[in-house]
């Protein structure tokens, strides 16, 4: 039996005579400490209790400008909401340090201490940008170009604004400013251009300064494609690099001064030779302008810029995290291959760059070229990146440096050096830097299970390598781009591991502004236009399910109205297409992309889906988001009508595409996994479908799915009470199978079940990628069932802890950072006696569920820490 006493003895235990509140982390608009906030901000916190059941009984915010004087007071609010509050006090000023605390109340009335402050930085307007957009006269890959200034009295404060056509570096008196990367990042740039902020104030100096920046191609100007990537051209306004600048100037005795681009800015080139996207970076150190944005520099020989009106309508401040530089990675092994080629192996498959600290000749040419794995004689292989030369190259001038590329990235776990003699490989001097958009770690999973740990870490491993600025299918080959499909697919099991409302929400901006007229949504964002297509099933409905996935992963309701009418205009599309019988069934898709099949299929193995049935499983899907976000905004009428519309599309699937008998025109496990995970299957014919579902499994003995049914098969199994099925698929370590790639010592989720085969051979198939995040879905399985730690209500305000055990796992545990602090559900079998331990943030509750041999027992708890038992 459960033993129901011991949680409350942990109660009673634990009460201290006065509660602590403290308040430990700030957000504004779901980022630390932002720059470039438009408009009314939002405020985030979370809180900590030294008492169990503990909760907020209100809050009170107060906002204050850079010289301590009050802006904004809530007062006390009696409220438990501490997502997301937003900012209703007078027009915040442009340009300006603002800065906010917070204090709460706890469920007894008693107010904790203020926190500590945090902070943002206001945006630009557009109707205050006084700049003009600048390029240089020359084509070369790297531009520089510099203005200069003088700073005569005191400064109060300096924000600096910029932007570009191409990618950019900005330099101020000769620092870099900020650690960003490619900013400023990829988005639809007819219609969302972003400009980042920086607070410059201590890079001043009184007297002349020098403003500059790097340009590069970057994805505004790289062609963008497969296998003749100059066929498809991005089709942005404005095919040349450009620059846009601006510095508000605040001195201490009020006074403003803005110092913009202009035509009296100069340019000239630098020792970036070459740069784009997929071929990689040529650096030559010889032409570097040492000191080109300083005082002291001597720039008569530069020439005038020219001056562009592209104008201001589609800027944007950067409402994202930036891309950084993370992990760095120490050189493993130096190989040398069969073929005699020079290898270093970093160990781990990741995306970034080499930095190389290096002397060399004057004139020494050293090619770095980068790939993932080496074929089966253990030689180095690039055949899957097809027409991306992926190929760093540096010219030595004879000075110690560290080379390294600045304004491309490459996706690689070994890299081969020509150019530098053996004896002068110091695995030392040989770094990987790992690069990805800096968005808070916020899960953590382990288990008994060596082979299912290294599953988790390939998880990761492939978020960050392709979560550069936005959700892309893959990082090496001549692709990188903002699949729908992969992103909706990956969602869920993205914001376990990551805070990804703000990377996401502003990729969705993409997605809308992309959008066809008639509500198609494009496979992909931001979408190259002649290259694919639109309103394809499964990818387009990333257009519903990722608004949907954030609200409830985050429980701000903002991303569902920004993003209402995309929602509504996919939606309306399909039932427009479907007509009076309320059955999708037109159009070519990619159905379920890269299922099991088998070559010359005289038996019929191949897991091949009719595509009308997943066109209507994810019809009726995305009609009931679309009711449930109605729901959430308030919108009574839309309401009812999608809710509607989503009866008559399950309706019309049953008559159509099930029998009497529990069978579905297509006998696939995917067929039979989206069917049940989007609830097309009336409540009593549920168990007689999930076992033609277990029949299908137990047929193969491994899983078929491809994209579509990947992302919901074991939680289909689990929901149907199948746990022992859904474990057996997750264990299987031949192929097809998650545990496959991790015996042949992948550390990132391959494209292919078969990516590789067991002899060591790459299948030469024009498509084959080693880091390809798509069939890491399984981990939102992992965490919300197996584990057992999921949301009851959005954003985690009540969770719902019901672990799954099975599989021979003797202990599992999932630790997510929630927006109410870190919840925890970590079970351990020991002989027949199951142990949960259990923790739930502060303002939260939790209802939780212990199994035993008799079923599962539930208790409603509070906040704290808990441990259960019981015999199974």
């Amino acid at each position: 039996m459960i033993k129901r006493l011991l949680a409350i003895v942990l109660l009673a235990v634990t009460v201290p005579a006065a509660a602590k509140v403290d308040v430990l982390s700030l957000k504004v608009n779901h980022m630390t400490s932002p720059a470039g906030v438009l408009g009314n901000p939002t405020f985030s916190w979370i809180a900590v209790s030294d008492r169990q059941c503990d909760s907020q009984s209100a809050y009170e915010i107060k906002v204050t400008d850079s010289g301590g004087r009050p802006v904004w007071s809530t007062g006390k609010v009696l409220s438990n909401n501490s997502i997301a509050v937003k900012y209703t006090g007078s027009e915040l000023k442009p340009a300006s340090t603002y800065f906010w605390q917070v204090r709460v109340w706890d469920a007894a009335g008693k107010a904790g201490s203020w926190s500590q402050k945090g902070s943002f930085v206001t945006g630009l307007p557009r109707e205050d940008w006084k700049a003009t957009w600048i390029a240089p006269a020359m084509s070369e890959a790297s531009p520089l170009v510099r203005g200069s200034f003088t700073v005569k009295k005191p400064v109060k404060s300096a924000v600096a604004y910029f932007t570009a056509h191409g990618v950019y570096e900005a330099f101020l008196n000769g620092e870099k400013i900020g650690i960003a990367y490619m900013a400023p990042g990829y988005t639809s740039y007819n219609h969302h251009l972003m400009y980042q902020t920086y607070d410059v104030t201590e890079m001043l100096k009184r007297g002349e300064n020098v403003v500059g920046a790097e340009l590069a191609r970057g994805w505004h100007l790289s062609n963008m494609g497969w296998s003749d990537p100059t066929q498809y051209k991005l089709n942005f306004e404005g095919d040349r690099m450009a620059f846009l600048g601006q510095i508000v100037i605040t001195y201490k005795d009020g006074s403003q001064e803005v110092v913009a681009t202009n035509g009296s800015w100069k340019a000239s080139t630098g020792g970036v030779l070459h740069s784009t996207i997929y071929d990689g970076e040529t650096f030559d150190a010889r032409k570097v302008p040492e000191g080109w944005c300083t005082a002291s520099f001597d720039a008569s020989g530069w020439k005038s810029v020219e001056t562009l009106d592209y104008g201001y309508d589609n800027l944007a401040p950067q409402t994202c995290e930036p891309v950084l530089t993370h992990e760095l990675m120490p050189a493993k092994e130096l190989i040398v291959t069969p073929k005699g080629e020079l290898v270093i192996d970093f160990g781990q498959n990741l995306v970034g760059s080499e930095v190389l600290s290096y002397s060399g000749k004057p004139g020494q040419e050293i090619t770095v070229s980068h790939a993932e794995v080496l074929d089966e004689n253990g030689n180095f292989y690039t055949h899957n990146l097809r027409s991306a030369k992926a190929q760093s190259k540096y010219i030595c001038d004879g000075k110690r440096r560290d080379y390294t590329t600045r304004f491309t990235f490459y996706g690689f776990r070994y890299i081969k050096l020509e150019g530098i003699p053996k004896d002068e490989i110091n695995l030392d001097d040989i770094e990987a830097h790992v690069r990805y958009s800096d968005l808070d770690a916020t899960g953590v999973f382990e288990c008994s299970n060596p082979l299912v740990n290294q599953l988790q870490s390939n998880i990761q491993w492939g978020l960050r390598g392709n979560f550069v600025d936005i959700p892309t299918d893959c990082p090496q080959r001549d692709e990188r781009l903002g699949w729908t499909g992969d992103a909706e697919i990956f969602a869920r099991t993205a914001t376990f591991n990551r805070a990804t409302y703000a990377f996401y929400s502003k990729w969705l901006k993409d997605l809308a502004f992309d959008q066809l007229p008639d509500g198609q949504v494009t496979d992909i964002v931001p979408m190259v236009h002649g290259l694919v297509g639109a309103g394809h099933v499964g990818w387009a409905d990333a257009a519903t399910i990722i608004p949907w996935t954030l609200y409830m992963a985050y429980g701000d309701p903002q991303v569902l109205e920004d993003q209402y009418d995309s929602m509504k205009k996919w939606v309306d599309y399909i039932i427009g297409a479907a007509g009076e019988s309320y059955l999708w069934n037109t159009g070519w898709h990619y159905g379920d992309w890269l299922a099991f099949d088998v070559d010359n299929d005289v038996a019929g193995r191949s897991s091949v889906t009719y595509v009308p049935l997943l066109q209507q499983c994810h019809f009726a899907n995305s009609a009931t988001i679309m009711a449930d976000a109605a729901r959430v905004l308030g919108h009574t009428d839309d309401e009812l009508y999608y809710r509607n519309v989503a009866a008559k599309a399950r309706e019309a699937f049953c008559k159509t595409y099930m029998t009497a008998d529990g069978y579905l025109v297509s006998h696939t496990q995917t067929a039979y996994v989206v069917a049940l995970a989007y609830d097309m299957i009336p409540e009593e014919m549920r168990p007689l479908v999930a076992s033609r579902l277990k029949e299908r499994v137990e047929s193969y003995g491994h899983i078929t799915t491809g994209f579509l049914g990947t992302s919901h098969v074991t939680t289909a199994l689990s929901l149907c009470g199948l746990d022992d099925v859904a474990y057996n698929l997750l264990l299987h370590e031949g192929y097809p199978g998650w545990l496959y790639p991790v015996k042949m010592g992948a550390t990132t989720i391959w494209e292919r079940w078969n990516s590789m085969m067991p002899d060591g051979t790459i299948p030469d198939n024009g498509m084959n990628s080693f880091n390809h995040y798509s069939y890491g879905a399984i981990g939102d399985w992992l965490y919300r069932e197996a584990a057992g730690l999921k949301e009851a209500e959005p954003g985690f305000k009540k969770i719902c802890i019901k672990p799954h055990p099975g599989g021979g796992f003797t202990f599992m545990k999932a630790q997510q950072n929630t927006p109410y602090g870190w919840a925890v559900s970590s079970w351990r079998i020991e002989g027949n006696i199951f142990t949960l331990e259990v923790e739930v943030p502060f303002n939260a509750t939790a209802d939780v569920y212990v199994p035993s041999s008799d079923g599962y027992t539930r208790h409603e708890v509070g906040s704290g820490h808990y441990v259960f038992s019981s015999e199974i």
